[in-house]
């Protein structure tokens, strides 16, 4: 394989793993507003550590557990961004709708 080919495989999973970031953000979304209809905060740490231990534990390398978690820190991170920004527009509308 020459460097071109190698690059055209990344090329491709990273428009793989476009696709599948925005539809966890979509999914998370989803728990936004579930969420804000109960009532739960958006921030949930205990659910956070599961996704973290348990990447940790189906990681099978080369990245160490230490980067899987940085990554993973970074999507959940921009998931709860998402979730708050849908809360505050929400709230927003249902102080509009009176």
């Amino acid at each position: 394989m020459t460097i071109d080919d190698i690059r055209k495989r990344i090329d491709l999973m990273d428009d793989v793993l476009l696709r599948i970031f925005n539809e966890r953000a979509r999914l998370a979304l989803q728990i936004g507003h579930i969420k804000k209809g109960l009532d739960l905060p958006v921030y949930d740490p205990s659910r956070e550590k599961r996704i973290f231990t348990r990447m940790k534990g189906e990681n099978p390398g080369p990245l160490d557990d230490g980067a899987i978690v940085r990554l993973f820190e970074r999507v959940v991170d921009e998931s709860r961004r998402l979730e708050r920004i849908m809360s505050q527009a929400e709230g927003n509308e249902d102080v509009n709708n009176y």
